[in-house]
């Protein structure tokens, strides 16, 4: 009986396994999923995650916001205890962003019919690292994302001279290899350009003046030359060519413009001027300068909540002091980002604007670099545009009219002098012209020195009271990947706020 028994539970296990061998690998497959990676799809994903992974806390360091909070006014504040906020971007931008990139150009290949694509992809993946590179210094670069295709978990850090010297060349050949003759493209899952590849061309050449910009302290032959390139080749100067990625402004938080949700969740959601979760406010600095110049701005981008209705009157509009550490009893009287503007989930996230391509423009054209404008028509230029974007933003809520254009302009007008003068003309407006972008105003500010911002020396901050040149490496770095990062330290310099990155230089 015990063998009739054993046998029977033989027949049936084998009769089993067959049973699950057959049709296996169809019942095994997920029906939603595709075995084959689509590059376009990557893509977008990597469009959305390029401009997510954003340095708020930057705001506040360069004096646009504070708040009475020291955990959320780290940025303001530099509060030592809060330091590993600095290291965020790195943390997010490898796992996201740029494997994301690498994926997409390893499903498109190498096939020469769909050189746009590939084409587009180099350049965002430049966009990528050169925001991730100008706030961390040397990074893993060369043999970044390359842990599931080529079993690389512990990437050199390259020193950020190479990067740059590779970035510049991905631009260059990208843009000579863009071809508007041939039909593959990204198409509409391009967010940016849906695909045109004229204008990623104007996009490519804007981001390689931005970057030869930078190198004017450390090379300025390199930054000349490159510089030159860059004007030749054609930037962005009109508002129909600005990149930019729209929003829906609903659904899952992809679809929502990062920086108007974070705001909002974190701070400005009960609207009431009163009920801010993270005590944020405009800082007084930024406020105060807008107020003095008369800038038609300020009731674009700012409110005060009176009897919990948005006031966007001039008079009343007022920055709080990065200096308090306590909810002051008048919090409510100031001011705050304008919910039809800033706080519209539904805006587009500006890229690169002509506003921008206009003031490198000024700056050319104060070396010497450019005859096309005038510094200070280059100048007037980028205040222009930088108005007339907010129209981009904020519908007819943010739309400046000719008429206050004009008479700020006449009241604000370039008056040439020493190099140093004009860049303090050209980058101050530029601080102004580029909010809330302060990713890329943090970093002309530590090329230039301006706008002359005065560091708040907070109560128990992590830098003696300076402004951060740089942001810190996260801490898992140090474990996981601890040869690669003890080369960069050694070779760059301290781990810490203070250590000036490459082309920060004196």
């Amino acid at each position: 009986m015990k063998k009739y028994i054993y046998c029977l539970l033989i027949i049936f296990g084998i009769i089993t396994i067959q049973s699950c061998t057959k049709n296996f690998e169809k019942f095994n497959t997920d029906p939603n999923s595709s075995p084959k990676p689509v590059p376009g799809y990557i893509f977008t994903k990597a469009e959305y995650d390029g401009v997510s992974s954003m340095m708020n806390l930057l705001l506040g360091t360069m004096q646009y916001t504070t708040s009475f909070n020291d955990v959320a006014g780290f940025g303001s504040k530099y509060i030592l205890a809060q330091s590993q906020q600095s290291a965020a971007e790195f943390s997010s931008a490898y796992p996201n962003q740029i494997n994301e990139l690498v994926e997409v150009l390893k499903a498109v290949g190498t096939d020469a019919s769909q050189s746009n694509l590939i084409a587009e992809a180099r350049i965002w993946r430049v966009y990528c690292f050169s925001r991730l590179t100008d706030l961390y210094g040397d990074i893993p670069y060369s043999q970044a994302g390359q842990g599931y295709n080529g079993a690389i978990y512990k990437p050199v850090y390259d020193p950020q001279k190479d990067i740059y010297a590779d970035m510049l060349k991905e631009l260059d050949q990208s843009a000579t290899s863009l071809d508007a003759g041939k039909s593959a493209t990204f198409g509409d899952a391009d967010l940016i350009y849906s695909g045109n590849p004229g204008k990623w061309k104007k996009f490519a050449y804007s981001l390689m003046l931005r970057l030869a910009m930078r190198m004017t302290k450390v090379d300025i032959a390199g930054a000349q030359t490159w510089a030159t390139k860059a004007i030749t080749g054609g930037v962005i100067l009109d508002d129909a060519d600005i990149a930019k990625v729209p929003y829906v402004g609903s659904g899952q938080d992809i679809n929502i413009n990062p920086l108007a949700n974070d705001l909002w969740n974190s701070d400005y959601i009960a609207q009431d001027g009163f009920t801010n979760t993270e005590g944020g406010k405009y800082q007084d600095v930024f406020i105060s300068h807008l107020k003095t110049n008369k800038d038609p701005r300020l009731g674009v981008i700012s409110i005060v909540y009176v009897n919990k209705v948005a006031d966007t009157s001039f008079a009343i509009q007022k920055g709080m002091s990065a200096g308090l550490n306590t909810k002051p009893a008048d919090f409510a009287t100031y001011s705050e980002p304008n919910p039809k503007t800033l706080l519209l989930l539904s805006s587009p996230r500006l890229v690169f604007t002509a506003a921008e391509s206009y003031f490198l423009l000024a700056e050319a054209a104060s070396r010497g670099w450019y005859n096309g404008l005038t510094a200070s028509a280059a100048y007037e230029s980028g205040i222009s545009a930088s108005m007339r974007q907010w129209a981009l933003i904020g519908g007819a809520t943010g739309t400046i009219t000719d008429n206050q254009i004009n008479t700020y302009i006449a009241h604000h007008k370039f008056v040439a002098g020493t190099l140093d003068q004009n860049m303090e003309q050209i980058y101050t407006e530029f601080w102004v012209g580029l909010f809330p972008d302060a990713e890329e105003t943090f970093a002309t500010y530590r090329r230039t020195g301006y706008p002359a911002l005065v560091p708040n020396n907070y109560v128990g901050n992590a830098t003696g009271g300076k402004i951060f040149r740089r942001m810190l490496y996260p801490i898992s770095e140090q474990n996981l990947n601890a040869a690669s990062y003890a080369a960069a330290i050694s070779r760059q310099g301290p781990d810490d706020f203070l250590t000036r990155i490459w082309w920060d230089k004196q």
